[in-house]
């Protein structure tokens, strides 16, 4: 199963987040299949590729519970039921 989760990047204490599509057997900091969007909480700055993130839902990839809460934020399942 492919899943839509957090690689995490930075330094110790300066942490930030890329939202990669991974199988859901992989690591978390292992190979992504593809990088999705880019999320720092320490300034809570979000930057999404909305259209390969719809097409990733559409072909039946399952978010993890961080990543839907960031996505419910930006609205993306709005267009993916579209």
């Amino acid at each position: 199963m492919i899943k839509l989760r957090l690689k995490r990047f930075g330094k110790k204490r300066e942490v930030s987040y890329r939202i990669v599509a991974m199988r859901g057997t992989s690591r978390r900091d292992g190979r992504p299949l593809e990088e999705l969007g880019f999320y720092n909480p320490r300034t809570d700055e979000t930057r999404l590729d909305v259209p390969a993130i719809v097409k990733r839902l559409q072909e039946g990839a399952q978010p993890t519970e961080t990543v839907r809460s960031i996505l419910q934020k930006a609205k993306v399942f709005e267009q993916v039921n579209v």
